[in-house]
Protein backbone atom coordinates (compact mmCIF):
# COMPACT_ATOMS: atom_id res chain seq x y z
CA UNK A 1 0.00 0.00 0.00
CA UNK A 2 2.41 2.40 0.50
CA UNK A 3 4.79 1.78 -2.84
CA UNK A 4 1.47 2.64 -4.75
CA UNK A 5 0.32 5.29 -2.40
CA UNK A 6 4.03 7.10 -2.97
CA UNK A 7 4.45 5.47 -6.73
CA UNK A 8 7.94 3.97 -5.69
CA UNK A 9 9.24 7.21 -3.69
CA UNK A 10 8.78 6.23 -0.39
CA UNK A 11 12.04 5.96 1.68
CA UNK A 12 12.18 4.21 4.99
CA UNK A 13 15.53 4.54 7.49
CA UNK A 14 15.86 2.85 10.86
CA UNK A 15 18.38 3.16 13.54
CA UNK A 16 19.22 1.46 16.78
CA UNK A 17 21.50 2.00 19.65
CA UNK A 18 20.76 -1.57 21.38
CA UNK A 19 18.58 -2.57 24.17
CA UNK A 20 17.80 -1.43 27.86
CA UNK A 21 16.34 -1.88 30.42
CA UNK A 22 12.77 -0.19 30.98
CA UNK A 23 13.92 3.52 32.46
CA UNK A 24 10.63 4.93 32.77
CA UNK A 25 8.69 7.26 30.37
CA UNK A 26 10.27 9.71 27.77
CA UNK A 27 10.64 13.47 29.02
CA UNK A 28 8.77 15.52 26.73
CA UNK A 29 9.78 19.08 25.80
CA UNK A 30 10.45 21.53 28.47
CA UNK A 31 9.20 24.49 26.54
CA UNK A 32 5.91 25.82 25.35
CA UNK A 33 4.92 26.77 21.89
CA UNK A 34 5.07 29.60 20.10
CA UNK A 35 1.91 30.34 18.12
CA UNK A 36 1.25 32.67 15.26
CA UNK A 37 -1.97 34.95 16.38
CA UNK A 38 -2.68 35.83 12.21
CA UNK A 39 -1.85 35.40 8.91
CA UNK A 40 1.06 37.04 6.88
CA UNK A 41 4.31 37.07 5.80
CA UNK A 42 7.02 36.77 8.41
CA UNK A 43 9.49 40.05 9.30
CA UNK A 44 12.84 40.00 10.34
CA UNK A 45 11.62 42.73 13.08
CA UNK A 46 9.27 40.72 14.59
CA UNK A 47 11.23 37.66 14.79
CA UNK A 48 14.11 39.44 16.25
CA UNK A 49 12.26 40.30 19.47
CA UNK A 50 10.72 36.56 20.05
CA UNK A 51 14.07 35.09 19.69
CA UNK A 52 14.48 36.54 22.87
CA UNK A 53 11.74 34.40 24.20
CA UNK A 54 12.45 31.20 22.67
CA UNK A 55 13.50 29.09 19.84
CA UNK A 56 12.59 30.03 15.70
CA UNK A 57 11.16 27.45 13.25
CA UNK A 58 10.67 29.73 10.82
CA UNK A 59 12.88 32.57 9.25
CA UNK A 60 11.66 35.66 7.62
CA UNK A 61 9.88 36.00 4.84
CA UNK A 62 7.82 32.52 5.03
CA UNK A 63 4.26 32.51 5.13
CA UNK A 64 2.42 31.78 8.16
CA UNK A 65 -1.42 31.54 9.62
CA UNK A 66 -3.29 31.62 12.84
CA UNK A 67 -2.27 28.91 14.73
CA UNK A 68 0.94 27.93 13.42
CA UNK A 69 3.93 26.90 15.59
CA UNK A 70 6.37 29.44 14.51
CA UNK A 71 8.95 29.11 17.62
CA UNK A 72 9.72 27.00 21.37
CA UNK A 73 8.76 29.17 24.53
CA UNK A 74 11.54 28.82 26.69
CA UNK A 75 8.50 28.49 29.74
CA UNK A 76 6.53 25.94 29.46
CA UNK A 77 3.27 27.37 28.88
CA UNK A 78 1.97 28.86 25.02
CA UNK A 79 2.31 32.23 23.89
CA UNK A 80 0.26 33.67 20.92
CA UNK A 81 3.02 35.96 18.97
CA UNK A 82 2.54 38.27 16.33
CA UNK A 83 5.35 37.20 13.65
CA UNK A 84 4.18 39.37 10.89
CA UNK A 85 4.66 43.08 12.56
CA UNK A 86 6.87 45.22 10.98
CA UNK A 87 8.70 48.00 12.06
CA UNK A 88 7.06 51.68 12.18
CA UNK A 89 8.87 53.92 9.92
CA UNK A 90 9.12 57.38 11.13
CA UNK A 91 10.39 60.51 9.10
CA UNK A 92 13.10 61.57 11.86
CA UNK A 93 16.84 60.07 10.92
CA UNK A 94 19.06 59.46 13.48
CA UNK A 95 23.19 59.33 13.75
CA UNK A 96 23.10 55.86 14.48
CA UNK A 97 23.57 53.27 11.75
CA UNK A 98 20.70 50.77 12.29
CA UNK A 99 21.99 47.24 10.94
CA UNK A 100 19.21 45.39 11.32
CA UNK A 101 18.35 42.19 13.22
CA UNK A 102 20.62 39.82 13.57
CA UNK A 103 18.72 35.98 13.70
CA UNK A 104 19.55 32.58 14.92
CA UNK A 105 19.47 29.95 12.03
CA UNK A 106 16.12 28.67 12.77
CA UNK A 107 15.15 24.72 13.45
CA UNK A 108 13.73 22.89 10.41
CA UNK A 109 11.85 19.32 11.73
CA UNK A 110 11.91 16.54 9.88
CA UNK A 111 8.91 14.35 9.85
CA UNK A 112 10.30 12.14 12.83
CA UNK A 113 10.95 14.93 15.06
CA UNK A 114 7.98 17.05 14.24
CA UNK A 115 5.81 14.22 15.54
CA UNK A 116 8.61 13.63 18.58
CA UNK A 117 8.42 17.14 19.57
CA UNK A 118 4.85 18.20 19.41
CA UNK A 119 1.70 17.72 22.12
CA UNK A 120 -1.57 16.57 22.35
CA UNK A 121 -3.03 19.88 21.07
CA UNK A 122 -1.01 20.30 17.66
CA UNK A 123 -0.51 18.44 14.61
CA UNK A 124 2.14 17.85 12.44
CA UNK A 125 1.18 19.46 8.59
CA UNK A 126 2.92 17.63 5.44
CA UNK A 127 2.90 19.35 2.23
CA UNK A 128 5.15 18.15 -0.25
CA UNK A 129 7.29 21.32 0.32
CA UNK A 130 6.72 21.99 4.08
CA UNK A 131 6.84 20.42 7.66
CA UNK A 132 4.61 22.42 10.21
CA UNK A 133 3.33 22.43 13.67
CA UNK A 134 0.19 23.53 13.74
CA UNK A 135 -2.63 23.42 16.85
CA UNK A 136 -5.26 21.48 16.73
CA UNK A 137 -7.35 24.12 16.52
CA UNK A 138 -6.39 27.30 15.06
CA UNK A 139 -8.08 30.23 16.75
CA UNK A 140 -7.72 30.96 20.20
CA UNK A 141 -10.94 30.96 20.90
CA UNK A 142 -11.53 27.24 20.14
CA UNK A 143 -8.51 26.98 21.95
CA UNK A 144 -10.08 28.21 24.94
CA UNK A 145 -13.11 26.27 24.40
CA UNK A 146 -11.89 23.28 24.11
CA UNK A 147 -9.06 23.79 26.88
CA UNK A 148 -12.63 24.50 29.13
CA UNK A 149 -13.90 21.22 27.76
CA UNK A 150 -11.37 18.87 28.87
CA UNK A 151 -11.06 20.59 32.26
Amino acid sequence: MLLTVTRGTALLHQSLDGYMPWAGDLPHRLGGAMVADRKGSTTAYALDNLQLRGTLFVAPGVEVYEGMVVGENSRDDEMVVNAVRAKEMTNIRTHSHDDGPKLATPITHTLESGIQWIADDELVEVTPTNIRIRKRYLSIEDRRKSGKNNK
